[in-house]
């Protein structure tokens, strides 16, 4: 007769272990389908959208704030003049440009994060998309826009900034326009790039190209216009395919010709 070691009674069975791994893998296997149902439900909002412009910012400037103000006629002036503007569908900066562009008549879309603090906090939305991932989230916000006007922000809005910034060092991305509205807010960091990356070789001189500094919400507006009628034909296929992204860009044409006219 074989006797057990003591240690064996604090053993799992065999079957125990295998049962274990099977719902840890079947854990990842829901995981993944929700991952893939979220980038399907982006894919087929975003696509049909048309020409759009992502604004990022802070969660937390009140309608007092002067960004707040700021982003709200931008997000205005954004939908006077064609564009659908997206956000993180929360509070702050993200209403304020939301608010605009829904008081303009244009499509104004929040892709919220399932956080309570941001759900249901922003009712300037005409399409909205819920997000239990916020990778999924930030790839939607990036993937179908024509420009970045990026606001005052915290961890998150960082994050996103460098994001975009990344995916256009490693040519991930075309190098659509990343506008940091506020330069009292954003020369800071870009100091700080300029005199620390650079000199320590963690950036290079040319990586600084990838964005610039904008204080008013028509230099930004014009600033991407004059991208859109410079590099449409260069643009990703998923751009000049769409029919609202080529009607709008006849209407730039028109009306910057009939400008230049006068």
């Amino acid at each position: 007769m074989r006797y057990r070691k003591w240690k064996d009674f604090f053993l799992p069975p065999k079957g125990w272990t295998i049962i274990g791994e099977l719902k840890t893998k079947q854990g990842d296997v829901w995981s993944l389908l929700q991952i893939l149902s979220e980038f399907v439900q982006g894919f087929d909002l975003l696509s049909e959208l048309g020409p759009s412009v992502t604004v990022f910012g802070s969660s937390r400037f009140t309608p007092e704030n002067p960004y707040y103000r700021k982003a709200y006629e931008t997000g205005y002036l954004l939908g006077k003049e064609g564009y659908a503007v997206v956000t993180g569908g929360g509070p702050g900066i993200m209403e304020a440009a939301n608010r605009g562009a829904f008081e303009a008549g244009a499509e104004s879309v929040g892709l919220q994060i399932d956080i309570p603090e941001e759900v249901d906090k922003n009712p300037y939305l005409t399409k909205r998309l819920l997000f239990k991932h916020f990778f999924v989230r930030k790839a939607m916000l990036l993937r179908y826009a024509l420009g970045y006007i990026i606001f005052p922000g915290g961890y998150g809005t960082f994050d996103e900034l460098f994001e975009a910034l990344t995916l256009m060092q490693t040519k991930k991305s075309y190098p659509f326009p990343i506008l940091l509205f506020g330069s009292e807010y954003w020369k800071p960091l870009v100091e700080f790039m300029r005199r620390t990356m650079v000199e320590f070789g963690t950036i290079s001189e040319d990586d600084l190209n990838f964005f610039q500094i904008v204080d008013s919400p028509e230099e930004a507006v014009e600033t991407i216009n004059r991208f859109v009628l410079e590099k449409s034909k260069l643009l990703p296929e998923e751009f000049n395919v769409n029919p609202k992204f080529r009607s709008f860009v006849k209407r730039l044409e028109q009306k910057y010709s009939a400008g230049e006219q006068k």
